[in-house]
């Protein structure tokens, strides 16, 4: 099977991209030298974690895009523990709503986002089971 290993968020203003997600997220982006590039590095979880997952980076986007009209490229999703808590955060943070959550199948919240940069991104929350 192939898996995904890597993402990467394409970005205009890559500082105003790592200041989003690390606000909403708390991911640490750091910049690193990769040849004649701009390369930030973008962790979402720390090196010895458990939890499922991959780290990523931002790159800066090739050619303008049409702002808020939907993907061009992968969407990735993210696991949160509070929906609405993130909602909350992306929005101060400059992003944009662009699909409003939906249940699926009495299991989760999903719902969809604009960062600042005009990607779309979903947002995830598993329902906790009550065992009994």
């Amino acid at each position: 099977m192939n898996r995904i290993v890597h993402f990467e968020i394409n970005a205009a203003d890559l500082q105003r991209a790592a200041d989003f997600y690390s606000k909403v997220f708390g991911w640490k982006i750091e910049k690193r030298p990769y040849g004649d590039e701009e390369y930030w590095v973008v962790m979402t979880g720390e090196k010895e974690i458990k939890e499922a997952g991959i780290n990523g980076g931002l790159v800066k986007r090739l050619k303008e895009i049409v702002p808020a009209t939907g993907t061009n490229a992968f969407v990735c999703t993210i696991q949160v523990d509070d929906f609405d808590a993130t909602e909350k955060k992306i929005l101060a943070a400059g992003g944009m709503v662009a699909v409003l959550r939906t249940i699926i199948d009495n299991l989760a919240w999903q719902g969809y986002f604009f960062d600042t940069e005009g990607n779309m991104f979903g947002l995830h929350q598993t329902f906790k089971m009550e065992k009994g």
